[in-house]
């Protein structure tokens, strides 16, 4: 180890001196006035090109990654400047012959800085999207300033064994870097495709889940397995490992994984899918999004639901709208014996076609179902196309409607009551 660390130290002796060489001369200082001269000019024009250009992205429509892309890059005018005016610059040194070291530095990072904090900003997590472009910028900083060699072999140094397996902190850096880049990478191509599976008029709407989570899960893994063999992990070497995990998904994760195949089924048997108006136990509401682990229901009060995707395999589901979107409900009502029950259905079924939401799919009908006890029983059956839009608030409707009906064609609605008859006069105890 002492020997290793003494190649490293004579590798950063090495660079300074290389570094001195290219960077400082008589020159330096032109060089490092011209970059101070491009960051005023880029201030000043860059805040201008703002203002010019913002009035122009304000008429991008129908793709918010490009839209987000544009006001970032929009954001950073005066970087774009900054790095326009550097390529100038060098380009004016490289004719005149003039030594250009630190201006071509300067404008590699520039520009590299430019670029990551512009694509980053496809993460919308702002803090993560800016440390991804932070040490994305560092890495490049090390390559360009010519550092990778010292810093390599420091970070190869700090290693552990683990078996034949030597993991070191450069290993972990480099693959950490490549993995993140190729997995968002994978996530961002899974998320262009997902948008055209998207606006596909002739896939149904489960096949657009399905077809969607299918894609990004191999995308993943793919990029996944990519990115660690382009890093020198040997895979074979984690075999143990995933062993291991695999036993504590297998315990420890019965619930997760058994929602995603739950999840899975769902999209493949059709079962429930986006929009459909659906009742789990007491949740009554329609579906706005199926999701690896659950399915998310929104009811009619603004309650989001997350159900477990097990839940619709293992419980009853009703689906409202299944095979379509035509659901059929019973309103039960009592009039007097004095009331023409004849005359009743008639009423009921001309107050039921006077709601807007009543469908004409089937016409509405009114049976009679029983000699009540103080009424006569009916029951009105009518229809709806659109039971996502509540089932309570129409059986209101109508109720009312047969209120008002019922009180012009002057047919009693009977108040429930009992009569007690006393067969012979009470007995009243003598005092004693």
């Amino acid at each position: 180890m002492p020997q290793q660390w003494a190649q490293w130290g004579n590798a950063a002796e090495r660079w300074v001196r290389d570094f001195l060489a290219l960077y400082w001369n008589e020159w330096t200082l032109l060089q490092v006035a011209l970059i101070a001269l491009a960051w005023v000019v880029a201030q000043s024009a860059g805040k201008a090109l703002e203002r010019r250009l913002e009035r122009w992205a304000r008429g991008i429509r129908g793709n918010p990654d490009l839209l987000r892309l544009v006001i970032t890059t929009i954001r950073r005018s005066h970087w774009v400047v900054f790095v326009g005016v550097l390529f100038v610059l060098r380009l004016g040194m490289i004719a005149a012959d003039l030594p250009d070291a630190l201006v071509a530095t300067v404008l590699l990072l520039a520009a590299a800085w430019l670029v990551l904090s512009v694509l980053t900003r496809l993460i919308r997590n702002r803090t993560l999207a800016q440390a991804v472009a932070a040490i994305g910028w560092i890495y490049v900083a090390v390559l360009v300033l010519g550092l990778g060699t010292p810093v390599g072999q420091a970070l190869d140094y700090m290693a552990i064994s683990i078996g034949e397996v030597r993991i070191s902190a450069l290993l972990v850096i480099r693959a950490a870097l490549v993995v993140t880049g190729v997995v968002w990478l994978a996530l961002f191509v899974s998320h262009v495709i997902e948008g055209r599976i998207a606006r596909a008029d002739d896939m149904s709407a489960s096949g657009k889940v399905l077809f969607s989570k299918l894609i990004r899960i191999v995308l993943v893994i793919g990029a996944g397995a990519f990115a660690l063999t382009a890093t020198g992990v040997d895979l074979t070497a984690l075999t143990v490992i995933s062993g291991a995990v695999g036993v504590g998904i297998g315990f420890g994760l019965q619930k997760v994984v058994s929602n995603f195949i739950s999840g899975i089924l769902i999209l493949l048997d059709r079962s429930v899918k986006p929009g459909d108006t659906i009742e789990v136990g007491e949740t009554f509401g329609w579906i706005t999004e199926l999701r690896a682990r659950f399915v998310s229901v929104v009811t009619r009060d603004g309650r989001k639901y997350l159900i477990p995707n097990e839940d619709f395999i293992t419980q009853q589901v009703i689906n409202w709208s299944y095979s379509d979107q035509n659901v059929r409900i019973d309103v039960e009502f009592g009039v007097s014996y004095d009331a023409d029950p004849h005359r009743v259905t008639t009423v009921a079924i001309a107050a039921a076609r006077g709601i807007a939401r009543v469908s004409a799919f089937k016409e509405p009908v009114c049976w009679m179902t029983a000699f009540g006890d103080y009424a006569l029983q009916f029951k009105l059956r009518f229809w709806i196309n659109d039971p996502q839009n509540g089932l309570t608030n129409v059986r209101g409707q109508v109720l009312l409607a047969l209120w008002d009906a019922f009180k012009a064609e002057g047919i009693e609605i009977p108040i429930p009551r009992q009569d007690v008859r006393l067969q012979s006069p009470l007995q009243m105890e003598k005092e004693a």
